[in-house]
């Protein structure tokens, strides 16, 4: 017989916390989910989701196979000129997807996010929390007061607004293909984009 208990690490036990957070992340959302519940659901200790992953955000990351730390993108975005927030964002988002493989990752990533309603969800709260929202937050902690409760939803719709904006450029150069657009270098694209950002995410 097979003892019981946690299940002790390895390459099995990456991919049935992978395979957990999935389900968790699909039945709860990406709010809803916590570690420790992926933890239980693989039946591995904690610690181990730690080890593997560092946190949430990299966990929804593989997850959803994008394929680099989001949380340290943002981190080095944040931690640049404030007045290069929005054109620093736009470089960033075009150097994750810009190849082959990244073009590919993110066709599908919107395929599931359109016929999914579970996908759409994840991708939603996610982008609220850990990207967009994000940086709204903590440029607003930098202001001479801090931001009240009655500001969340203010924040919270500039968050949106600049996740629509990336979005929507990057439907139309990885889905759509609008030849001007997939054309448009990078530096184009940041002079052109990066100010509208800068608007939403600063104020």
């Amino acid at each position: 017989m097979s003892p019981r208990g946690r299940r002790p690490g390895g390459a099995d036990t990456r991919q049935a916390i992978v395979e957990a957070a999935r389900v968790d992340f699909a039945e709860q959302g990406y709010d809803g989910t916590s570690l420790r519940g992926i933890a239980r659901r693989a039946e591995v200790d904690p610690a181990l989701v730690h080890h593997y992953f560092g946190g949430k955000p990299q966990l929804f990351a593989a997850v959803m196979d994008i394929p680099v730390d989001p949380s340290a993108l943002i981190g080095a975005v944040l931690a640049g000129p404030r007045d290069r927030i929005g054109e620093a964002l736009v470089r960033t988002f075009l150097r994750v997807w810009d190849d082959e493989a990244g073009r590919q990752r993110f066709q599908a990533l919107v395929r599931a996010a359109v016929t999914h309603e579970e996908a759409t969800r994840m991708l939603r709260e996610f982008l609220v929390r850990e990207v967009f929202g994000r940086v709204v937050r903590e440029l607003a902690t930098e202001g001479p007061e801090e931001p009240s409760g009655a500001d969340q939803p203010a924040l919270e719709v500039r968050a949106g607004l600049a996740a629509s904006q990336m979005i929507g450029l990057a439907m139309m150069r990885y889905i759509v293909e609008f030849p001007a657009v997939v054309e448009a270098t990078h530096d184009e694209l940041a002079a052109l984009v990066g100010p509208t950002l800068q608007r939403y995410l600063v104020g």
